[in-house]
């Protein structure tokens, strides 16, 4: 028995659960009379909608399928051989479920070693190997065809990426070796980090074959079939691939360089994910291949025992398993149809809503407000969005003019909203305004009508007090920008019955969103977080420590970016008000920062400008600001941030506002792009420690987002 068989059994006994892909091996006769073609297909006997993945059972049958592949080759009975997946999938990589049970160093070495061993020898055949990307290809899937001689890519391939370093880890199969020495470093960066570290960005067909990944690009009809005519030529001689040279001087390591520019800008040096790809990229320059596999193996164990990756695997889940089944909410078949949908106000989040809604729903969307110059201005903005998904090819003509009949603007919210099912309103966010609207609404409405309202701090419940039927309001918070944020957060008042609660459900998962159950508290889940956490980067800056140490210290949590950028982008007086709604609330936790008053005074846009290209502290706001005279380092301004969120948190679970901690995270991550190295916040702040220095206790289970014990 071989060492890797031997591999390869040890870990299989560690993961009893594995979706177990097999590795056949079928012969045919490839066209032009090359000779006999061994072609390997990989399956985990599942539909396209449980993509093929690799873990050590399934690694152990592509190595006995190489086995029988490699003497066939040695006997001269095959002239080459290939690799492809089943329909729609090639492999999308490692089986992230068995990594999570890793319990020692020296069983994630062996994951990293046995697929190197069985990869490795796609390329050691005695005959040219093939790799056909016919489907999704992603992680360990991309990096089994880089073993081999040659590639071709499918034109409708969906989706093609190493996302390695988004969750946790590097390429470890040989991606980070064999990638820059395909296609330089300066594409292989781009692939491996930058892409990453965008929230995972995707590669079609065409790009990878661009990127030259892929020797060759096909239909998707027809792609095998055009991919073996095209292997007999390969091998036949009638086609020569030239690949570039590959520039080993400067431009590799300026490559490398703009790597960790992207990476700092990215996670601050905050996961060590990125450095470690980086650091073998920055090797792989003299070619030398075992070297660079030895060192992705080290780097993988390393990083599979690192709570980074543990908690990159938990958010993952939790966007994926957890978003898509919300916790609490009620049974679907609750639920009504919607066929048509009203928009209170029709500014520019109401617009967003109208656009939002129109594409993804295709039911008659009507905008109301107080003027028909802004009723236009609104539906002029819905118009003007579909005209530029016309521009980029999204949609074809028809659609368009189909969108666009069926969003309408009226003044007469009775005309308007009197077959509506589903009527959101996006009004000032002030209690009687709201209160007034919903009051005119319900009066047009019908009966069996949902009235949402998108508020972001005020009481759901208190604002259907004085109506007739309070148990159709329901809160459905979105984030802005309202077409990139994914978190819809949905609350339940405490008069919302279970009808209107599960068609508020059923029409965010139509709108494509990541829904989570939120009690009525005071701004919910994400702005209570968020306002407890710029509250104490604003306490600290009031009482006297500069505004550069105070957003430096929160540099190493990798967030998107600085608090104080943030509150630009919110504006700072919607910042102001949900910090005021808060501290009616909880005056003992939540301030209102003197500073923060004068600069929404002065009608500043934010504390920055600009003039430079990079941010620098408005000497107009400077002026304005009076500061104590305590000043604290980094430090100490992150513990005492750290240590508010920590304590919030735990307040929050106790009072119920969501059914777990898990809860949290997901509203992090998707509502405030909280970074996925993070796990949104709480295991790092298990993983720190603060959590047990509040609250006296973890907020995860060991193992949750953790190397278990």
């Amino acid at each position: 028995m071989s060492t890797t068989a031997e591999l390869l059994k040890g870990a299989a006994e560690l993961f009893p659960g594995e979706v177990v892909t097999s590795a056949h091996v079928r012969h045919f006769d490839l066209p032009l009379g090359v000779g006999r073609f061994a072609l390997i297909t990989l399956d985990n006997g599942h539909d396209h909608t449980k993509p093929t993945t690799l873990g050590p059972q399934s690694l152990a049958n592509i190595d006995a399928a190489i086995d029988q592949v490699e003497k066939e080759a040695a006997d001269g009975t095959i002239v080459g051989a290939g690799v492809t997946g089943k329909p729609f999938i090639f492999a999308v990589g490692a089986d992230l479920k068995g990594v999570e049970l890793l319990k020692r160093h020296e069983d994630a070495l062996a994951i990293g070693k046995g697929g190197h061993d069985v990869f490795k020898r796609l390329s050691q055949l005695a005959v040219p190997t093939f790799a056909y990307y016919n489907g999704a290809a992603m992680g360990g899937g991309v990096e089994v065809g880089l073993h081999c001689t040659y590639r071709t890519v499918s034109a409708a391939l969906p989706a093609f990426s190493l996302p390695e370093v988004f969750l946790g880890l590097v390429p470890g199969w040989g991606g980070c070796t064999l990638l820059p020495n395909l296609i330089g470093a300066e594409k292989a960066v781009s692939v491996i980090i930058e892409n990453s570290l965008n929230q995972n960005k995707q590669l079609k067909g065409e790009q990878v074959y661009e990127l030259g990944i892929a020797d060759a690009i096909f239909e998707g009809a027809d792609f095998l079939e055009q991919s073996l005519i095209w292997t007999a030529a390969v091998l036949k001689g009638e086609i020569t691939i030239e690949r570039p040279v590959i520039d080993r001087g400067e431009a590799w390591d300026q490559a490398v360089a703009k790597g960790r520019f992207i990476a700092d800008s990215k996670v601050h040096g905050a996961a060590p994910a990125a450095y470690r790809a980086l650091d073998i990229i920055a090797a792989a320059k003299n070619g030398d291949l075992q070297q660079g596999y030895d060192a992705e193996d080290q780097a993988l164990a390393d990083l599979i025992m690192g709570g980074e990756l543990r908690s990159g695997i938990y958010a993952f889940n939790l966007v994926q398993k957890r978003g898509k089944r919300p916790a609490g909410a009620p049974d679907k078949s609750l639920a009504r149809p919607v066929t048509k949908v009203g928009v209170v106000g029709a500014g520019l989040m109401a617009s967003q809503l109208a656009l939002l809604f129109l594409r993804r729903l295709e039911v008659p969307v009507v905008l109301t407000d107080i003027d028909q110059e802004r009723v236009d201005k609104g539906v002029g903005y819905v118009h003007a969005e579909i005209d530029k998904l016309l521009g980029k090819g999204r949609i074809n003509q028809d659609k368009a003019n189909r969108l666009k009949a069926l969003v309408t603007g009226v003044l007469d919210k009775a005309e308007g909203f009197a077959d509506a099912d589903f009527i959101i309103e996006a009004v000032f966010e002030e209690m009687g305004v709201k209160q007034k609207v919903f009051a005119e609404v319900e009066a047009v409405a019908p009966a069996h009508a949902i009235l949402a309202t998108n508020t972001s701090s005020l009481s759901v419940s208190e604002m259907a007090s004085k109506l007739k039927n309070p148990e159709r309001v329901v809160g459905f918070h979105f984030f802005n920008p309202v077409a990139i944020l994914p978190l819809l957060e949905i609350v339940r008042g405490e008069q919302t019955d279970d009808a209107s609660l599960a068609t508020a459900f059923g029409v965010a998962k139509k709108l494509k969103k990541t829904a989570v159950l939120v009690k009525d508290a005071p701004a919910f889940v994400v702005n209570r977080i968020l306002t407890r956490f710029m509250g104490e980067i604003q306490n600290v800056i009031d009482e006297g420590t500069p505004v550069a140490v105070a957003e430096k210290a929160v540099e190493p949590l990798g967030l998107p970016m600085s608090p104080l950028v943030l509150l630009e982008l919110v504006g700072p007086a919607i910042g102001l008000h949900v910090s005021e709604t808060l501290n009616r609330a909880f005056p003992e936790r939540f301030t209102v920062s003197p500073n923060l008053k004068k600069v929404v005074g002065a009608g500043k846009r934010g504390f920055y400008v600009y003039d430079s290209g990079k941010p620098e502290l408005d000497p107009e706001v400077a002026a304005l600001l009076e500061q104590g005279d305590t000043v604290l380092t980094e430090e100490q301004v992150r513990a005492r941030v750290l240590d508010a969120v920590a304590q919030e948190i735990g307040l929050m679970l106790d009072e119920g506002v969501v059914a777990e901690a898990q809860d949290i995270d997901l509203c992090l991550i998707t509502g405030a792009g909280w970074p996925f190295h993070l796990g949104g916040i709480t295991p790092y702040l298990d993983r720190e420690g603060v959590s047990e220095r509040v609250n006296g206790k973890r907020f995860l289970e060991p193992g949750v987002a953790s190397v278990p014990a």
